[in-house]
């Protein structure tokens, strides 16, 4: 398991409880508030908001910890059917004050994305394996290619026989008998190259392992303007699973920039419409952010425990997203069927936008830090 994350999804759920309003139990009525000192008569200070009564037990000190790191207390069971059936209710409750009964949006928004990422670290970040089920006619076009790769596998042995002393050959070599095995893993036939050992560690015939041979050899080339930037990248290609772990640590300890890449967007829609604030527009975006953060958990983890899951999730990313969209733009806002449904299609192109230089920018980074 990937410490870090673990640490990242426990550090979010305390942040997300610290944003909260004060949920303590209510206890003694009586006397004067222990943090400003002046008179009390019920639950909470008037003034500042304590709680009345100030708990000292061990019991209730885990209890504090438990709550701060999975944040389940009441206002989740209504907020979360909410986001997923009627985010434009959720939405414009936010806005118009009505905050108590749910949890607020940053709040769930830092706990679903560290949730989401702390249960990646537990899957590991492997590649899908590569299916035996095929038709009769993609067989036999493998089984084709796979009879190449031998007799190109074969030419290169023999060429680096004759120069032992070529490290181009020796890629060559390497990269050839990785392209057999994957292709005799993908027709379900003995692995012939399989056992082969590797100076590097690296399983041959893995995506790693092509990546670091195709770096290699010269087939990926990095050019950034800058002679550093440039090794540090090739550097980071050639341990492929260091370059998707510092990738994977950049993405969730940035994710909170997707709120300001996405609020004038969101801004831009609603540009002549009066009413409405930059502060409506984030929550808006939040809010529309932790959904997807939450569909992606779902599809990931379900997806591993049978594969039909999978599927359904690919078909809520390719339909249910536009029309959660569409649904919390018009509940929102307050919009007619047209209204929201023009600004839907505007705002998938400018998800699509913000997301591409979102990761382009976490990808530099992580690869480049």
């Amino acid at each position: 398991m990937d410490i870090d994350a673990a640490g990242g999804a426990a550090t979010a759920g305390l942040i997300g409880a610290a944003i909260e309003r004060p949920t303590g139990h209510a206890g003694d009525a009586e006397g004067n508030c222990t943090d400003c000192g002046l008179p009390v008569g019920g639950n909470f200070c008037s003034n500042c908001g304590q709680p009345t009564h100030v708990h000292r037990s061990l019991l209730h000190l885990v209890e504090e910890v438990l709550h701060g790191v999975v944040h389940f207390d009441g206002r989740i069971w209504r907020t979360l059917p909410l986001l997923a059936l009627n985010p434009g209710r959720l939405t414009r409750e936010w806005i118009q004050g009505r905050r108590t009964r749910y949890v607020s949006p940053l709040a769930i928004f830092l706990f679903s994305v560290f949730l989401m990422f702390f249960a990646f670290s537990f899957l590991g970040t492997g590649s899908p394996a590569m299916t035996t089920t095929m038709s009769a006619a993609e067989r036999a076009e493998t089984t084709e290619d796979l009879t190449e790769a031998r007799a190109a596998l074969a030419e290169a042995r023999t060429a680096l026989a004759a120069r032992p002393d070529s490290n181009a050959l020796a890629v060559s070599v390497r990269a050839t008998e990785a392209t057999v095995a994957r292709l005799e893993r993908h027709l379900g036939v003995p692995v012939t190259v399989g056992d082969a050992k590797r100076g590097d560690g690296l399983e041959p015939g893995s995506w790693q392992a092509e990546v670091r041979d195709a770096v290699e050899a010269g087939n990926i080339t990095v050019n950034l303007g800058n002679k550093g930037l440039n090794t540090k990248v090739k550097k980071k290609l050639l341990n492929p699973d260091l370059a998707i772990y510092k990738i994977q640590q950049t993405l969730y300890k940035f994710s909170f920039l997707l709120i300001p890449l996405s609020i004038p967007f969101v801004a831009l829609l609603f540009v002549w419409k009066r009413g409405f604030t930059l502060y409506d527009h984030g929550v808006f975006v939040i809010y529309s952010l932790t959904a997807v953060s939450i569909l992606v958990l779902l599809t990931v983890v379900l997806g591993r425990i049978w594969g039909g899951f999978g599927v359904l999730g690919a078909f809520l990313f390719a339909f249910g997203l536009p029309v959660h969209m569409f649904a919390q733009l018009k509940g929102t806002y307050g919009l007619s069927i047209f209204s929201a449904l023009w600004r839907t299609i505007a705002l998938m192109f400018f998800c699509v936008l913000a997301s591409t230089v979102f990761l382009v920018a976490i990808i530099m980074l992580g690869l480049t830090g």
